[in-house]
């Protein structure tokens, strides 16, 4: 499998980018991957972390897209930026995915006109894995489409569920479309078009359509894929970020209360610890684009050496499902939802 990485994007490169990926490679030597970004800058961070293993190689590119670029024509002004010649080598057929730490906007934008969408799709998706009770949810989408069609949110229904059981292993994926309430009477006229939809996809046994779901429900667990147009998924996303945060500073705040307290939190100190590993995004490493001819992942922008690492076999583990082939495969039914 071979990865290619922009080793210039986020907070923290390229010297964790680097780290990161060096550590993909010599946990798992079967993976080649290329390091994309300013040769010097990369080979220099390379042998800060030990020099680099068999099957990892670079590509220089002169330039960075940076957060203060616009992000819808970065690339295009930017062409030999690292994220730029990165996406073009997987066009070029010279990898089978993508990571990158840098700007979301630019990204997607040049994912979606470089690499291109599935014919068919109408919309490429952000599809994180969100930490909830079980084994997490697949929320599509996160943010990328703030406006949507019914056919935008059926699309979505169909490439979470491919994406949940090709790529992370769930059997029959039940999907959810969120909402205001369960009754098939809520949300508005595009929650309820997307829903009838939906039901009748479901009826025909092409997706595993649970209903309309709550936000609260999908956080106890109540399905495997959560479809939400991009504005009120990523109002779910932030919320449920927010709430980890708040919930684990009021948890250290009360364990140091006083000595009984912080003895207290010495005998649960393991499941504390598990806890926070759960909540913790390195341990993902990123977030697909769903709906591109080839994996792209979008790692978060303050990215370390684990969470770049994470998402080096997030991107193998993509790429291994063959998701575009599955979507080209049943586009008549994302289509019309039949």
């Amino acid at each position: 499998m071979r990865i290619i990485i922009d080793a210039m994007g986020g907070d923290n490169a390229p010297l964790e980018i680097v780290r990161g990926a060096l550590n993909a490679a010599k946990a798992r030597p079967g993976l080649e991957i290329t390091l994309v970004g300013r040769e010097a800058e990369v080979r220099r961070a390379a042998d800060q972390c030990g020099g680099l293993p068999q099957g990892v190689s670079i590509v220089n590119a002169t330039e960075v897209i940076d957060m203060h670029d616009d992000p819808a024509t970065a690339f295009k002004v930017k062409k030999d930026s690292s994220m730029t010649v990165g996406l073009n080598l997987l066009k070029a057929g010279e990898g089978d995915a993508f990571v990158s730490a840098g700007s979301t906007g630019a990204l997607l934008s040049a994912g979606t006109l470089l690499v291109k969408r599935v014919r068919g799709i109408r919309r490429a998706a952000m599809a994180p894995l969100v930490p909830t009770a079980g084994k997490g949810v697949v929320l599509v989408d996160c943010g990328a489409n703030a406006e949507c069609t019914a056919e935008y949110l059926i699309q979505f229904a169909y490439l979470g569920s491919f994406y949940a059981a090709k790529a992370l292993g769930m059997e029959r994926p039940r999907v959810g479309l969120l909402n205001i309430g369960a009754e098939d009477s809520k949300g508005d006229s595009l929650r309820r078009e997307a829903y009838q939809a939906l039901t009748e996809a479901g009826e025909a046994g092409h997706l595993h359509f649970i209903g309309n779901i709550e936000a609260k429900e999908a956080v106890k667990g109540g399905c495997d894929v959560v479809v939400a147009d991009g504005f009120s998924g990523n109002v779910m996303l932030k919320t449920i970020e927010g709430t980890a945060s708040f919930l684990g500073s009021e948890l250290k705040g009360m364990f140091k209360k006083s000595p009984f307290t912080m003895l207290a939190a010495l005998l649960v100190k393991g499941g504390l610890a598990a806890f926070k590993e759960r909540l913790n995004p390195d341990t993902i490493g990123g977030t697909p684009l769903l709906g591109l001819q080839k994996p792209v992942i979008k790692a978060h922008g303050s990215s370390g050496a684990r969470a770049i690492e994470n998402a080096v076999y997030q991107a193998a583990a993509a790429a291994k499902a063959d998701l575009s082939g599955e979507i080209a495969a049943h586009m008549e039914l994302m289509k019309t939802g039949r």
